[in-house]
């Protein structure tokens, strides 16, 4: 590895049992608001399902399992523009042709966790059902302010500035040339690697366009095109509260969120639930134990607060960015249950759309919620971008 860069060190996830006594007690202690008759979910989160959450959290939920299943996948950390960040980087496994290294950026309120079923399934295809010539070495990093990585001390770093963060740590781990992927936060991050970095993507999948923002003529759009926009002001009218907050006034919530973990779980879960293909059960998509390794995950590294301040400094994104085609190849896989799905006259103004699939089923979390399907759109979309790629295995960082 070359001597100027980065040197990358092992991580291993550790929490002191001091701060899970502090997390228990702390739930045990919860001031419970009070509900209107039959309110169930339709004012936000449903308390009575908290309360059982809650307990569970408090009393049943094994943290150190779920943390020592975590530490399984291969972690390191890395400074990259004065921040530690904090990335799993997971090699591909008996590959049968040249390795595609793939970049996975996830969203909000989530951070590596969204990809923790998918790593293996891309790393060794041939022992999930698939072929081993479409192995993928992976890299998964924790956004700054978010999971492992450190909070920015001064403003937050918008998905222009993070792009330019994942080029220089995929230089750092020797890879050239890479593919990019992700969906939320992640899919504006995938974009702005493409523009940005041309010479070194070689195709960009995403979940989602973001939601859309018109910076022409809204003359020229289709029909479906008018009708996506509209539904998309119509979704943040009735949905968008969260994000207004994010974006205006996030340090007020995040005096709450970061002193009540029943706060917290409640702004985490409703939004679980809200945006995934789970018919109104969050369980039918997450098991209690992974609903709350997210939540413990925000709660112990104190990122709520932080992870929010993201939105700010992406609503302060030029228009002129927010106007840019990528032409990088791009493919979308959308699921039914996103927030907002745009049409095919969308994606080709906004990219070089090569590859449209509609997925039979699916949320917004669909790498953690269909990890299977998910890991076949991913094959299929970037098999004919390995050919583009020098033979071969790239070399593998120099570590401890």
């Amino acid at each position: 590895m070359n001597d100027a860069l980065p040197r990358p060190e092992v991580f291993t996830p550790s929490t002191p049992p001091e701060a899970l006594e502090d997390l228990r007690r702390r739930l045990r202690a919860t001031r419970w608001p009070d509900v209107p008759e039959d309110a169930g979910w339709s004012l936000g989160t449903d308390v009575d399902y908290l309360r059982e959450l809650v307990a569970y959290w408090a009393d049943g939920f094994d943290w150190p399992a779920r943390e020592a299943e975590l530490a399984r996948l291969p972690h390191f950390r890395v400074t990259l523009g004065g921040l530690g960040i904090h990335y799993v980087h997971a090699r591909a496994v008996a590959p049968a042709g040249p390795v595609l290294p793939l970049v996975l950026s996830h969203g909000w309120p989530d951070a590596f966790w969204r990809y923790t079923k998918v790593i293996p399934l891309l790393t060794d295809p041939g022992s999930h059902g698939g072929d081993p010539a479409d192995a993928f070495d992976v890299v998964v990093p924790d956004m700054p302010g978010y999971g492992y990585s450190d909070r920015p001390p001064a403003a937050p770093l918008n998905s222009v500035a993070v792009a330019g963060l994942w080029a220089e740590l995929m230089s750092v781990l020797g890879y050239d040339r890479f593919g990019a992927a992700g969906g939320d936060i992640g899919s504006h991050v995938s974009r702005y690697l493409g523009l940005d970095h041309p010479e070194r993507v070689v195709a960009v999948h995403r979940t989602d366009a973001g939601v859309p923002v018109l910076t022409g003529d809204g003359a020229e759009l289709t029909a479906e095109e008018r009708a996506f926009v509209d539904g998309a002001a119509a979704w943040g009218a009735g949905e968008g509260a969260y994000a207004a907050m994010h974006r205006t006034k996030p340090q007020t919530a995040a005096v709450g969120l970061t002193d009540s973990p029943a706060g917290l779980a409640a702004w985490i879960v409703e939004k679980l639930r809200a945006w995934s293909d789970c018919g109104g059960d969050v369980e039918r998509s997450y098991t209690k134990d992974e609903i709350l390794t997210l939540v413990t995950l925000y709660w112990l590294t104190g990122t709520i607060g932080s992870s929010m301040r993201m939105y700010r400094a992406n609503g302060a994104i030029p228009p002129a960015q927010l106007a840019r085609r990528v032409e990088v190849p791009s493919g979308f896989t959308l699921f039914p249950a996103d927030l907002v799905r745009p049409p095919r006259a969308w994606l080709d103004r906004t990219a070089n759309t090569v590859r449209v699939t509609e997925a039979p089923r699916g949320g917004h979390f669909a790498p953690f919620e269909e990890p299977e399907l998910y890991a076949e759109e991913l094959r299929a979309f970037f098999r004919p971008f390995r050919a583009t790629l020098t033979a071969g295995r790239q070399p593998a960082p120099q570590l401890p």
